[in-house]
């Protein structure tokens, strides 16, 4: 579109509440108009759509993580910002056993993160209490959604974001590796 770049670093912060708040972010303030804002949402969409798999790999350990909750009958969803089409795409190219119960993304009928109702919406349909219900994420974003709930809010050190960023945003634990998942479920009785 035309507009200045930003480094790779910076873009650690745009992501995780959206495309349209992606595109905000990245845009000039002086261009964030409503229909400009949609443009540059629809290219990011287009451009994810075509590449989202060159650099996107589940990170060491998540398959076996995956597993083992799977085998102690632990039921499992997906929640996330990203446009629902593009959540499942990702989870059934990279998880192709499907251990999650639930997989979604955004939907126009339900707010994004950090509002909490995607959330609560799960735990309904799972027929779980959110007092029972372990949210792992790696974003302040994330761990907002979790409080917000009244879920057990866990930080995935493993990801992007700082151990500082995911306390102050109410973390009740942090993980060094996907392994540790397994002990939470004590930590929530």
């Amino acid at each position: 579109m035309g507009f200045p770049t930003h480094p790779d670093e910076s873009y650690r912060r745009f992501v995780g509440d959206g495309a349209g708040c992606l595109a905000r972010r990245v845009m000039p303030e002086d261009r964030q108009d409503d229909e400009t804002v949609e443009r540059c949402r629809e290219i990011i969409a287009a451009e994810y759509a075509k590449c989202w798999a060159d650099n996107t790999r589940p990170y060491p350990g998540i398959p076996e993580m995956l597993a083992g909750l799977h085998e102690r009958r632990i039921p499992m969803a997906v929640l996330s910002n990203k446009p629902h089409e593009s959540t499942r795409t990702v989870v059934e190219g990279y998880f192709p056993d499907h251990y999650f119960q639930i997989v979604r993304g955004s939907l126009p009928s339900v707010p994004i993160k950090p509002n909490p109702a995607g959330a609560l919406q799960i735990a309904e349909e799972l027929d779980i209490l959110p007092g029972r219900f372990v949210y792992l994420g790696d974003t302040d974003t994330d761990m907002r959604t979790a409080v917000a709930a009244g879920m057990f809010p866990a930080g995935a050190l493993w990801g992007f974001r700082t151990a500082e960023e995911l306390n102050e945003n109410g973390a009740k634990a942090l993980l060094k590796a996907p392994k540790e998942v397994m002990g939470l479920f004590d930590d929530i009785t």
